[in-house]
């Protein structure tokens, strides 16, 4: 069987604690996420570790530390100019703790140390602060900055980032030539439907509603995609979101079995069609009712496992996937200059 071709089921996590709903929520309203995060990322590691599942952790580069001195020396000079200051983490910095003990919501080395010891874990980055790319007032420069020192923190936990995972899928094409510039050649892209275009403006409550609806009922598709279609002309390689995995909720309990459904139904068509399936979540959206929605979850990778024995489909990291679609790019490339070098032979035998 040529494994190439089969269906593919990726997940990533965006792991980011406090740093990506400060400027939202104060710590009081979202302590018990905060926290139950911090417990989640290692249950999740036991099951992902437990069925062999590959996954990505999106993480933001200021949870590289365990104490705030050592965020502070590693303070760019040029920092985003945000016109609303607030969305700025930098503000936020003199507000935390001094060490991951004493603030388990801003430091996250402990949980970083825990994934690296899982194998099939792949570490991208969510940025160093959490950078808005569509906010008004940043630009291409600051974000450069903000990169950088993202790869930067990361080698120094010998982790090289390949991947980007842009916070609040705020994605601007016009940096997408800047990643690939610093070695960062793949990242996830929204569903490709009007409910996800990300502009960087607050949705309206209409649209809110209507994709917490498409959640439960297949209102915009199930969103698989073509391999081969996600590599882009200039080497960019797209693998954008399927589904948004919301957590149990008690008060929406009754429709625990329509979420499922919806995204049962999207996998089992990645898998006949052999195209992507790709889940995300973040680790905090699974700290209020951690039980219930690491059982729902556990069901989720139940019926991969059926799918992978029926169609052999892949759990696969983003980083794994792009990998084999280079190679597969590189190798149709190859096949075809070499197809042309024995045209151009032939007809020089022809003239001979």
């Amino acid at each position: 069987m040529n494994r190439r071709k089969n269906g593919k089921f990726v997940i990533s996590l965006d792991l980011e604690l406090n740093w990506g709903v400060f400027d939202v929520f104060t710590i009081e309203q979202y302590k018990e996420n905060l926290l139950g995060a911090r417990e989640a990322v290692p249950q999740l590691l036991k099951l992902f570790r437990k069925h062999n599942i590959h996954a990505t952790w999106g993480i933001v580069g200021f949870l590289f530390f365990d104490n705030k001195k050592d965020l502070l020396k590693e303070v760019p000079d040029e920092l985003p100019n945000y016109d609303d200051t607030s969305l700025s983490a930098y503000q936020h910095i003199e507000q935390i703790g001094e060490n991951e003990i004493e603030d388990p919501f801003h430091f996250g080395t402990q949980l970083i140390n825990q994934i690296k010891q899982v194998p099939n874990q792949e570490i991208a980055t969510h940025t160093f602060s959490h950078y808005y790319c569509l906010a008004k007032g940043q630009c291409a420069k600051q974000f450069e900055v903000d990169l950088i020192k993202a790869i930067e923190v990361a080698k120094k936990h010998n982790i090289s980032i390949k991947t980007i995972i842009f916070p609040r899928n705020q994605i601007n094409p016009d940096y997408l030539s800047i990643c690939k510039s610093h070695g960062v050649k793949l990242y996830r892209g929204c569903e490709k439907h009007w409910l996800y275009k990300v502009t960087g403006k607050q949705d309206s409550k209409f649209k809110r509603v209507i994709r917490l609806m498409d959640s439960y009922m297949n209102l915009s598709g199930h969103h698989v995609y073509v391999l081969d279609d996600l590599v882009q002309k200039d080497g960019i390689i797209d693998i954008p979101s399927s589904q948004f995995l919301r957590p149990y909720v008690k008060r929406m309990s009754v429709m625990e079995s329509l979420k499922l459904r919806r995204i049962k139904a999207g996998m089992e068509m990645a898998a006949k069609e052999r195209k992507l399936y790709h889940l995300w979540w973040h680790p905090h959206n699974f700290g209020a009712d951690l039980k219930e929605s690491m059982n729902m979850l556990g069901e989720i990778i139940t019926y991969y496992q059926r799918l992978n024995e029926q169609y052999g489909m892949e759990s696969v990291s983003m980083g794994e996937l792009a990998n084999t679609l280079l190679k597969k790019s590189y190798k149709v490339k190859h096949d075809e200059d070499s197809n042309e070098n024995r045209g151009v032979s032939h007809a020089i035998n022809q003239m001979a």
